[in-house]
C-alpha cells in the first residue's frame, strides 16, 4: 500500500515507523527539512520537504497513485486542506485528518466532511482520545494503563506489582489452575525496562509491570489477585481546564456513577469558559502547583488527581504535590515518553501518553479490512490487535497449541457468539472468531499474516 503522511512530528513519525516497519511504500512531507531528514535518516521511507497542501508538494509526494493519506500536521486547516487536495486534484480514495478544534468536531457541524464538502473519511481528535484515556484510568484506579476491546466486553489492565503481591514467584501456568474460573491472561510483562511475552513457565516478580487481557465481568477479581483490590471513585481533581480537562469534566458529570470533581485552571480566561460550560463541577483559578490552591480543592480527600495541562513538567510536579497533600491516586498526561521512566521514582500512579492514544486510534483505521481495534504499548513496544479470523487464515480450525505464533505473541482472547472465551492450548479457532492477540512490534507484521488482514491482502 502506497501511503502519504503529512507531518514528521512525534505522531507522524511513529505512525511511518509502524507502516514501513509492515513493507508499505510509506512517504513523509513536513515544511521543516531537518524531521525530513531525521525520518528518512532513521526509517525506510521516502521524504518531501514542503507544506504538505500544496498541489506541488502531494504531486512530488506521489499523491497520482497513492492509497492514503494522513495529514497530521500541527494545523488543523492544513490537514483539511491537504485531504481536500488529496481527493479534488488526485482521487485519492482514503483521507485521514487530525483535527484539535473543537469547534471542527461539534456534532452539528458533522456534515461538513461529506465528500460534497470537505472529503475527510476518518476525522481524528487528540484530545476527545486523550480525555477517553483519562476516563478509563479513574474507572480502573488500581491500573496504570487500560484500554477496551471487544465492545468493551474485554479490558487491558496494566498493573505495577508491588511486594505483598500474593502470587510472586508463581509460574504463570500454576496461576491457571490455582483460578481456573479465572477469566484473564497476561500477555505482557515488562522487567526492569524491557518488555516481552511471557511463556506458561515464567514466574512474576516485585516491581514487574503486567498487561492483563480480563473480561470485564472478572476485572474486579483480577486487580484483587495481583494484590490491588478495586475501589470505586469519589472525588476527583482536574487540573487544567483546556480541551482535555473540560472533556474529562463533562463526562464525569454526564457519568451514571455519582462523581463529585472540581477544576483548577491557571488561566482565567479559560477558568471563566470552563466555569461557563460545567454545571456541577466547582472550577477554581489557580495554580494547580500552588498548595493553598490544592487544599482549597480538597486534594488531600480526593480519589484521584488528574494533570493534564499543556505542560509535561507541570503535570509531573502537580501530581507529585497532590500525593504528597495525601491524595490516593495521581494521573499524569505526559508527551515526552522519556519522561514515563520517572513515575515510579516520583510515585506517579497511571500516565497518559497522547501521542501513544492517537497513533494506536490511527492505526485502528489505517488497518482497515478485518481489524477492528488496536492498541499502542508504551514508546511503540507492542501492539494489542483485535481482528476476526477469516476462512482463509492460517489459524482457523487450528488449536492454539498448533499455531505457530512468533515468539512475542500471545492471543489473551477470542469472542464466539457474543461469548468472551478465555484461550488455552486445546481451544481451536474457528472462521468468525474475533481474536484479541498481544505482540512485540517486530512481530505484528507475521501476526497480520496469521491473520490475513495486511492491506495487502484486500
Amino acid at each position: 500500500m502506497k501511503v502519504i503522511i503529512c507531518g514528521a512530528g512525534q505522531v507522524g513519525w511513529q505512525i511511518a515507523r509502524h507502516l514501513s516497519n509492515e513493507q508499505n511504500d510509506v512517504t513523509v512531507v513536513d515544511n521543516n527539512p531537518e524531521l525530513v531528514r531525521l525520518a528518512t535518516d532513521t526509517l525506510d521511507v521516502q521524504g518531501i520537504a514542503g507544506f504538505a497542501s500544496y498541489p506541488d508538494v502531494l504531486d512530488r509526494a506521489g499523491a497520482r497513485d497513492a492509497d492514503m493519506v494522513i495529514a497530521a500536521t500541527h494545523s488543523d486547516e492544513v490537514n483539511m486542506v491537504t485531504c481536500q487536495v488529496a481527493h479534488s486534484v488526485f482521487g485519492v480514495t482514503r483521507k485521514i485528518a487530525r483535527l484539535r478544534a473543537q469547534s471542527y468536531l461539534e456534532a452539528i457541524y458533522r456534515d461538513l466532511y461529506k465528500r460534497d464538502h470537505m472529503p475527510i473519511d476518518v476525522v481524528i481528535s487528540p484530545e476527545k482520545e486523550v480525555a477517553e484515556a483519562a476516563l478509563q484510568r479513574i474507572a480502573a484506579p488500581s491500573a496504570f494503563d487500560t484500554e477496551s476491546f471487544l465492545g468493551g466486553r474485554l479490558k487491558l489492565l496494566g498493573i505495577q506489582l508491588d511486594s505483598d503481591c500474593p502470587v510472586l514467584n508463581t509460574p504463570l501456568r500454576q496461576l491457571t489452575d490455582l483460578f481456573s474460573t479465572l477469566r484473564a491472561v497476561v500477555v505482557g510483562v515488562r522487567r526492569e525496562g524491557t518488555l516481552f511475552a511471557p511463556e506458561p513457565g515464567d514466574q512474576l516478580f516485585a516491581d514487574d509491570q503486567i498487561y492483563v487481557a480480563s473480561v470485564r465481568e472478572d476485572v474486579e477479581r483480577t486487580l484483587e489477585i495481583f494484590g490491588k483490590p478495586s475501589r470505586k471513585p469519589e472525588r476527583v481533581v482536574i487540573i487544567g481546564a483546556g480541551n482535555v480537562g473540560l472533556a474529562v469534566a463533562k463526562a464525569l458529570e454526564s457519568s451514571e456513577t455519582r462523581i463529585r470533581a472540581r477544576v483548577i485552571e491557571r488561566n482565567r480566561q479559560r477558568a471563566e469558559k470552563a466555569a461557563d460550560a460545567l454545571e456541577r463541577t466547582i472550577v477554581l483559578h489557580g495554580d494547580g502547583l500552588d498548595s493553598d490552591v490544592l487544599n482549597e480543592a480538597s486534594v488531600d480527600r480526593a480519589d484521584a488527581v488528574i494533570c493534564v495541562t499543556d505542560d509535561d513538567k507541570v503535570n509531573l510536579l502537580a501530581a507529585v504535590r497532590a500525593k504528597t497533600a495525601g491524595c490516593k491516586m495521581t494521573i499524569a498526561l505526559v508527551n515526552d515518553p522519556t519522561m514515563v521512566s520517572l513515575m515510579g521514582p516520583l510515585n506517579i500512579d497511571a500516565y497518559i501518553n497522547p501521542r501513544a492514544t492517537t497513533v494506536s486510534s490511527i492505526l485502528r483505521h489505517v488497518r482497515h479490512g478485518r481489524v477492528r481495534g488496536v492498541y499502542s504499548i508504551g514508546d511503540a513496544e507492542a501492539e494489542v490487535i483485535e481482528a476476526q479470523v477469516l476462512s482463509t487464515s492460517p489459524i482457523a480450525g487450528k488449536a492454539i497449541r498448533s499455531i505457530d505464533f512468533p515468539e512475542g505473541a500471545l492471543m489473551g482472547a477470542i469472542m464466539r457468539n457474543d461469548e468472551v472465551i478465555k484461550p488455552v492450548g486445546s481451544t481451536r479457532v474457528l472462521e468468525g472468531d474475533i481474536v484479541v492477540i498481544f505482540a512485540m512490534t517486530d512481530d505484528v507484521p507475521e501476526v497480520e499474516r496469521l491473520l490475513q488482514v495486511s492491506i495487502d491482502f484486500f
